[in-house]
C-alpha cells in the first residue's frame, strides 16, 4: 500500500530580498527533483513578494509526526503507519505576517 505525505510551508519574506529566496528555491528544486518519492515541490508567491508558500508531496509508506497529536488525530494517522516524534528540546518564535 502506497500512501502520501504533503506539506505545506508558509515563509515571510522581506521584497528586497526576493531575488536571492528565487535563486536558492532554483538550486532546492533543482536537487529536489532528483530525490526518489518526491511527487511535487511547488513554490508560490504573493503578488507583493512578502509570503511564499511551498508545497511538497512524497510517496511513502508511513508518516513522520512531530508534536503530541490528541486521540482523534492519531486514529486517523495510525492508517499510515505513522511514527510518532516528541519534542525534547526547541526554539519557537510564532512568525506574524
Amino acid at each position: 500500500m502506497s500512501f502520501h505525505v504533503s506539506n505545506l510551508f508558509t515563509l515571510s519574506l522581506e521584497p528586497k530580498d526576493f531575488p536571492a529566496f528565487e535563486a536558492l528555491v532554483s538550486e532546492i528544486a533543482a536537487a529536489t527533483e532528483k530525490e526518489l518519492g518526491t511527487l511535487i515541490c511547488e513554490y508560490s508567491v504573493n503578488a507583493g513578494r512578502t509570503v511564499a508558500h511551498i508545497l511538497e508531496r512524497y510517496r511513502s509508506d508511513s508518516a513522520v509526526v512531530y508534536g503530541s497529536p490528541d486521540a482523534e488525530v492519531r486514529k486517523r494517522l495510525d492508517p499510515f503507519a505513522a511514527a510518532y516524534m516528541e519534542s525534547f528540546g526547541r526554539f519557537s518564535r510564532e512568525c506574524v505576517v
